[in-house]
């Protein structure tokens, strides 16, 4: 589930390997929703396309929750009467994500003061994790969605009406098939593969997600070497995927989930490829490491028991040329 950063908990297989939470909610605004304008979803669970209906809670230091704000940025609905935005304080206690961040500590638009309020509403029996992207209803309070893959398809195909003018085609169609296959690819040993590492409870699991991992780091890096993009040259959302994961991965992934055979900046071309795309606009200026840090290295207790956060790595690299013009 798009628990970006994840509570190390007992979700784990016979074997000792970490085993993803499945999604909760997962209803879809799409256009052809026959809900009427302010109603609730129609009866396949699908809700109305509405600008400045939704709010998207998300912390800036999730994986899954940066492919949404990047996406909406990407496309031109980063604007509150279109799909408002709603930040979380990075650092979570026992009751999850807060929004200590706003003042009194409540989301203006919500009104709750925890993400967990809304999933409550939603559904009241539910027991597992709070987690984030969500888009939330602000008519009513309830969690539309927090299946977090289907959440940026959707903005790319169910919210084109109010994408920004030249806004890039994220998710071409002549190229799904590919796309979709190299993504669950990337999903399976990269995006979740570095959790995989870190919340592995036997050496055997570790070293069979290190392996799986560094695997594709090296087919992408031979893939990237011949293109400057994934899928040629346009960026597409398998590259916002890639990136949100390459972002982090020497500041907490490398140590933290001891992702260690090599740094990401010891890979050239995927080093010199996510460069590219952090100076890209859009990109760069939606990385926050000060929150991706405190709360992998704070929130992880178990395998960061004294909670101290490194003040590493030197980040000016981010910003030198990538040559892949």
């Amino acid at each position: 589930m798009g628990v970006g950063t994840a509570q190390f908990s007992a979700e784990t297989g016979r074997h000792g390997e970490w085993v993803r939470q499945s999604n909760r909610f997962t209803d879809r605004i799409t256009v052809d929703s026959t809900s009427p304008p302010g109603g609730g979803p129609d009866e396949y669970g699908r809700w109305p396309v509405e600008p400045g209906r939704y709010r998207l809670v998300v912390s800036l230091a999730c994986p899954w929750a940066h492919r949404a704000i990047i996406v909406r940025r990407l496309l031109g609905l980063d604007v509150d009467d279109v799909i408002s935005l709603a930040v979380v304080d990075p650092i979570r206690d026992e009751r999850g994500w807060r929004f200590t961040l706003d003042p009194d500590g409540r989301d203006p638009v919500l009104g709750i003061r925890f993400l967990a309020e809304a999933y409550q509403a939603t559904d009241p029996n539910y027991r597992g994790r709070v987690t984030v992207p969500a888009i939330i209803d602000t008519l009513s309070g309830r969690v539309v969605t927090n299946d977090y893959p289907q959440i940026t398809l959707d903005f790319i195909t169910q919210w084109r009406a109010y994408h920004r003018p030249g806004a890039p085609d994220l998710y071409p169609e002549a190229l799904r098939p590919k796309m979709d296959a190299l993504m669950e690819e990337i999903y399976r040993d990269v995006n979740n593969g570095v959790y995989r590492c870190g919340f592995a409870t036997t050496q055997e699991a570790y070293e069979a997600a290190y392996d799986q991992l560094f695997a594709r780091l090296d087919a992408l890096e031979n893939r990237l070497s011949q293109r400057r993009y994934l899928m040629g040259d346009a960026i597409t959302e398998a590259d916002i995927r890639l990136f949100t994961t390459l972002v982090r991965f020497d500041a907490v992934y490398h140590g933290h989930f001891k992702c260690n055979r090599n740094k990401l900046t010891e890979m050239p071309v995927l080093w010199a490829y996510a460069r590219d795309l952090f100076q890209t606009p859009g990109f760069g200026e939606t990385v926050d490491f000060d929150h991706i840090k405190r709360h992998y290295y704070g929130t992880h207790d178990k395998i960061n028991p004294n909670g101290i956060v490194p003040k590493g790595p030197d980040l000016s690299g981010w910003t030198t040329p990538h040559g892949r013009g």
